[in-house]
């Protein structure tokens, strides 16, 4: 598919590449990468990165001379500020054409089954089943049998997918907090119009004009595993912590997602 970015993305490259000495080309074709993972991971083949190389948020950087600490360090710091642009809005593709198709319905093209979301970060499909994700919006489409289902991100990167093993959908995602269950995701559009139960739930009380239901989670039992689960949860609050330091989670966002996390021990 030709990627084309918006003006004030290009720029905003520009200024990457002045700053770190390096060409425009450079940082758009490592852009292109981090891009297709929504700004998580990237890998790379340019001459003045030191040839091939990886990056992945928060984990190792790996380039071709590989004893070369102040590469691996401009490396880092480049891909951590693309990165950073990409998830607040700095970089983005420019939304595809209209173009009005032989039924005289408008849209971008004629694959474009994902609607007007405009041009996503990275696509795929796997057993019948194709996706879509749009980081810069925080939008997953989903395409199965032929229906399309949209889903709001909320604060997850997604930067992996692999295939389900169980589960309504055959293509399963993950994002900074592990494996993204699909079942919590606020559903935009589709799906057969399924919302989640506790909203369904919100809205008919106001409809009937009653008093909302509390609906009451089961208390957990205590297990054997209580301990490795409190560990677990610890685990994941440095991580959105980290995060946070990295200005990718902004204050807020990290209190709530602590604040989550906190409550289910």
């Amino acid at each position: 598919m030709n990627t084309i970015f918006t003006d004030a993305s290009f720029q905003n490259m520009i200024n990457v590449a002045n700053r770190y000495g390096i060409s425009a080309n450079a940082v758009t074709d490592l852009t292109q990468g981090l891009m297709r993972s929504g700004g998580t991971m990237a890998q790379f083949n340019i001459s003045e990165l030191g040839g091939g190389g990886q990056w992945m948020l928060g984990g190792m950087t790996m380039v071709g001379d590989m004893f070369n600490n102040g590469l691996k360090a401009t490396v880092d710091n480049l891909c951590m500020e693309l990165s950073n642009l990409i998830n607040q809005g700095g970089i983005q593709y420019k939304p595809l054409p209209k173009v009005q198709n032989q039924n005289g319905f408008m849209s971008g093209n004629a694959g474009n089954w994902w609607g007007d979301l405009g041009f996503p970060n990275s696509t795929g499909s796997q057993n019948n089943t194709s996706y879509a994700i749009f980081s810069n919006i925080h939008r997953l489409a989903i395409q199965e049998n032929g229906k399309v289902t949209i889903f709001d991100t909320l604060d997850h990167q997604i930067g992996g997918t692999g295939q389900q093993q169980s589960g309504t959908y055959s293509v399963s995602f993950t994002s900074q907090y592990g494996n993204v269950d699909l079942n919590q995701l606020p559903i935009i559009s589709g799906g057969n119009n399924k919302q989640n139960p506790v909203n369904n739930t919100k809205i008919q009380s106001v409809l009937q004009n009653q008093p909302e239901q509390i609906i009451q989670a089961p208390i957990p039992v205590a297990t054997n595993n209580t301990s490795a689960f409190e560990e677990d949860i610890f685990t994941k609050i440095e991580k959105i912590a980290g995060l946070k330091d990295k200005g990718i989670l902004t204050e807020q966002e990290f209190e709530n997602k602590k604040a989550d996390l906190l409550s289910r021990l």
